[in-house]
């Protein structure tokens, strides 16, 4: 068994396909109307539709999940974000947890949860370009010390980290 994607249920399939294409960069892959397939294997469903199958009224921003999206030039993504028509709402600026990610969370048109980070290798490489040594990477990042030596060896090497 293999997850194949990932549903959210929307009020406005229109606006949604228009927010994630236009902040995210994900294309339509199939549009079926009040179904549409994006890139990245995100589903986004009618609420009509999906209330019929589920025969339950939906309830938005209970802030029991989030979408997950990868971005290591934050400042250009948070230039986007100033920049856009999209009246941003927050649930978090940026900010830097413990082990060195610089994220920042805001709310779909939807109140669906999206958080917007780095990649642990890219905080890796930006911790080993500062001069902090492979054992503190691993320690600060929680990165197995073997996936920062691998990152090391890529920067050497001028490869970008997985």
């Amino acid at each position: 068994m293999k997850l194949k994607n990932i549903l959210i249920v929307v009020k406005d399939i229109q606006i949604s396909k228009r927010f994630y294409k236009e902040l995210f960069g994900l294309d339509i892959v199939t549009d079926f109307g009040e179904n549409v397939i994006l890139t990245e294997g995100l589903v986004l469903q009618e609420q009509n539709v999906w209330e019929t199958f589920i025969k339950q009224t939906i309830q938005y921003g209970n802030h029991d999940a989030e979408l997950y999206f990868e971005e290591n030039d934050m400042d250009t993504f948070l230039e986007r974000l100033d920049k856009s028509t999209w009246n941003i709402s927050y649930v978090n600026k940026l900010m830097e947890h413990d082990w060195g990610q610089r994220v920042v969370r805001i709310y779909d048109p939807d109140n669906h949860v999206i958080e917007v980070g780095e990649s642990l290798s890219y905080v890796a490489r930006r911790f080993l370009k500062q001069g902090m040594s492979i054992s503190d990477t691993a320690q600060k990042t929680q990165l197995p010390k073997d996936i920062v030596e691998e990152i090391a060896k890529a920067e050497e090497k001028g490869e970008l980290p997985r």
